[in-house]
């Protein structure tokens, strides 16, 4: 996997993110593309500004979370598909300043990230449900069809956009990235990616925009074959919410279970990826119990195991066991469970030497390792790395992950080939 060679380089040593979707739709508390799911005509749901007063919000809060969880940056959403900004944008009157909060909440965020050294990036919705020149064509994100007045004008929309992407490379230090989303028209010469990079040198850029972009953004439950991979052919940052029905905050929500989230940050991190976890504030601006929580679950889990990623990149081929992925460090090796094992003892064909040692970093507790022939692998007639007595019950809804130390790791361990196998 390519590196940037430049100031990007941060996004190689941070690994772990929060997303924070927030905005007018924390109000109705139902998701945050009510505008667009309900299909609402804008003098039904633009209203909801007059309502904006997030009393609670406090970014020193929202960023303690950030380092409680071992998260290392922050991606905010300044503009979604509803068009409303979080911040005190001169391109439109639909903004934060107007509202009877009246204030700035990126300004807010940035300088408390600034002060903190928390690297800020910026996520920034293509489609907008308010604009009046949006070219809105019935597409997803969109509108159902121009509303009176408005003046579909593609051209214009993007000087709007560009105009918008210089406001927030320049107003409020430096922005570590750029998060295009909801891309549903073509404009590959708009140049938005070079501006930025020509304002903001260090900011990463993901692939979602009008160009190629820095790294991929696999979401939720990714892209078909992305599992069969031992490493990512590109940077990437996989991301997903902890709420199953909205990014947004929604009341009442269904939350993915732990095991699941640790499966995603797993396979995520072995890959050589960073992974991207969501939250949505509600209306006063506090990230609710409900949504904190499982952050803190995670972090701890993080935490334990979170060697095995740091400086440690994805190895390929080296077991033939699907559901196990391997990181590695000189002659220490990781061995990421990252799928439920279904017994308690894993064997890693073609590993056939024995390690120094093997310790289980979920519980810092040692774990057993033989060399055997099994029943299983009779036509190999060769032992093969097994490790046994796992605590796969004691320990169901988390990722195990083992640290194999070797007294030298070989290169490539080789499996038998067809003459070596006796029948």
């Amino acid at each position: 996997m390519g590196r940037f060679g430049d100031g990007r380089e941060w996004f190689f040593r941070a690994r772990y993110g929060l997303f924070i979707h927030w905005g007018l739709y924390a109000i109705p508390a139902w998701h945050e593309q009510h505008q667009f799911r309900l299909g609402l005509p804008r003098k039904e749901y633009a209203p909801l500004a007059r309502r904006f007063h997030p009393q609670d919000f406090d970014p020193e809060a929202w960023l303690d979370l950030v380092e409680a969880a071992g998260m290392k940056y922050v991606v905010f959403t300044a503009k979604h598909i509803d068009g409303f900004c979080l911040w005190a944008t001169g391109e439109t009157p639909y903004h934060v300043g107007n509202t009877p909060w009246g204030k700035d909440a990126l300004a807010l965020l940035a300088h408390a990230c600034h002060r903190r050294g928390i690297p800020l990036c910026l996520y920034y919705s293509l489609a907008d449900m308010n604009h009046p020149n949006y070219p809105t064509s019935g597409k997803s994100y969109e509108l159902p069809a121009p509303e009176p007045g408005d003046e579909p004008d593609a051209g214009k929309y993007l000087a709007f956009v560009r105009a918008q992407v210089t406001e927030l490379c320049t107003r409020y230090g430096k922005i570590h990235g750029f998060w295009w989303d909801a891309r549903m028209f073509e404009a590959p010469g708009a140049g938005l990616n070079a501006l930025i990079r020509k304002l903001q040198p260090d900011a990463v850029i993901n692939n979602r925009g009008f160009d190629a972009g820095d790294f991929a953004t696999p979401e939720r439950e990714w892209e078909e074959g992305e599992h069969a991979r031992d490493a990512y052919a590109r940077p990437t940052e996989a991301c997903t919410s902890v709420g199953f029905q909205s990014w947004g905050y929604r009341a009442g929500e269904d939350f993915y279970a732990d095991r699941f989230l640790e499966e995603k940050m797993d396979h995520a991190f072995a890959k050589g990826g960073n992974f991207l976890l969501n939250v949505g504030p509600d209306a006063r601006g506090v990230i609710t119990p409900e949504y904190r929580e499982p952050l803190l679950r995670l972090g701890r889990w993080y935490g334990r195991v979170k060697e095995a990623f740091e400086d440690a990149p994805a190895v390929g081929g080296l077991v033939d066991n699907p559901d196990v992925l391997t990181t590695r460090r000189g002659n220490t090796l990781y061995i990421h469970l990252a799928k439920a094992p279904a017994s308690d003892a894993v064997v890693l064909r073609p590993i056939d030497a024995l390690p120094r040692s093997a310790v289980l970093l979920n519980t810092g507790g040692p774990v057993e390792a033989r060399l055997e022939l099994l029943p299983w692998n009779h036509r190999d007639r060769k032992a093969w790395l097994r490790l046994a007595r796992l605590p796969v019950n004691e320990h169901a809804a988390s990722v195990l992950v083992i640290r194999l130390d070797f007294e030298r790791l070989p290169e490539r361990f080789t499996a038998p080939s067809p003459a070596e196998i006796v029948a």
